[in-house]
């Protein structure tokens, strides 16, 4: 009974938690997190098997969601590398449509002694327009937002 009930709940909380993350490594998880319970419940036909498979269907998932993202990280890394200051670059991602427009300001450097720029980016996702203000800065020759 406490199998079906587990197997129950790694099936119907990804369906809810996806409705409420807006990555897609999150997203990615979720989902896989919920088809591997049900390979380890059908593999191993106990608590232990159904744990582990969700916990590897979870990695895999979220590393397959990551990576529909990277090619958007990899436009805001040249953005932040190569655009002028004050100066607009744009982009549309070939898989998602997403549109965005980054316009970095000048490089400065901030108390570590990194190389850091501010940037305006507006992003459009699914029709939606949402304007936020960044700081990333150079770690390791690439540039990594600031939370």
């Amino acid at each position: 009974m406490l199998k079906k009930h587990l197997v129950i709940a790694l099936c119907v909380a990804p369906l809810l938690m996806t409705s409420c993350l807006a990555t897609k490594g999150t997203t990615g998880a979720a989902g896989g997190a919920a088809g591997g319970a049900l390979i380890g419940q059908a593999i191993g036909h106990n608590t232990s098997s159904t744990l582990i498979g969700a916990a590897v269907g979870t990695m895999l998932g979220f590393m397959i969601g990551n990576s529909m993202d990277q090619y958007d990280q990899a436009q805001l890394n040249k953005a932040y590398e190569t655009t002028p200051s004050s100066q607009t670059t744009r982009w549309v991602n070939p898989d998602t449509g997403n549109q965005y427009a980054m316009t970095p300001q000048s490089t400065y450097r901030d108390q570590d002694g990194r190389d850091c720029r501010d940037a305006e980016i507006l992003a459009t996702i699914d029709g939606k327009a949402e304007k936020t203000l960044t700081r990333a800065c150079r770690e390791n020759g690439r540039w990594v937002i600031q939370k």
